[in-house]
């Protein structure tokens, strides 16, 4: 078997997990606490995917360090008191990474998520075992910079022409191209196809199972 592939990586929230309505109940329930002014759905939407601290700085752009810090300290207490909302997976995320795994395909998880959050939602979806490397956005550089593919490239001893990066996001499919890896977009996430095609995926699907059938069909037995 000649596989395209040796590595798969894969964002988390978005893409593995339906994790939408409570990062946004999240942030707007932060909004409130500090007597911030509200900046919309669509606004909090974009910036998912993003490390904490570059959403907020987005979402506040005129705002001091002070208020930027308290914005994050308050969301991140709502979310870790919220975890276990954030954890459904969307369909054939267990049943596909498994199939992966027995495949021989090395998979890894590059997230805008804090390791804290992330080891947590690892925990709670019983996922931990189904990934050989994880990076968060507190321990490198926010996505769309390629830092985090680039420490995960470097522990497996790996080109980026041997992996691909999966994501939700118009910020991982940037990322990705500024490490000149492939990637797979997929539309039932945080960002919709008007997002995504401008960023130039190799691929764009709409549900998880067509990664398999992707990886597949673009095998050499």
């Amino acid at each position: 078997m000649n596989k395209p592939y040796d590595l798969i990586i894969f964002d988390w929230d978005g893409t593995l997990v339906d994790s939408q309505a409570q990062i946004i109940s999240c942030m707007d329930n932060a909004f409130a606490k500090l007597g911030l002014a509200y900046p919309g759905t669509a606004a909090i939407r974009h910036i998912i995917g993003l490390s904490l601290e570059a959403a907020a700085c987005r979402l506040l752009p005129q705002a001091d360090r002070s208020t930027i810090k308290a914005l994050v300290d308050t969301y991140r207490d709502l979310a870790m008191a919220n975890r276990n909302h954030a954890t459904q997976l969307f369909d054939g995320v267990k049943s596909g990474l498994r199939s992966l795994r027995q495949q021989g395909f090395y998979l890894a998880v590059a997230t805008g998520k804090a390791r804290r959050g992330l080891d947590a939602a690892l925990s709670t979806t019983e996922l931990a075992d189904k990934f050989d490397i994880t990076r968060c956005a507190d321990e490198t550089c926010s996505k769309p910079d390629p830092m985090m593919l680039d420490e995960i490239l470097t522990d497996l001893d790996m080109g980026p022409e041997r992996a691909i990066m999966v994501g939700d996001t118009s910020y991982d499919i940037e990322m990705a191209n500024n490490i000149g890896m492939d990637s797979i977009a997929v539309t039932y996430g945080m960002h919709d196809e008007i997002h995504l095609r401008p960023v130039r995926p190799k691929y764009l699907i709409n549900n998880f199972s067509e990664i398999l059938s992707l990886i597949s069909e673009n095998t050499d037995v």
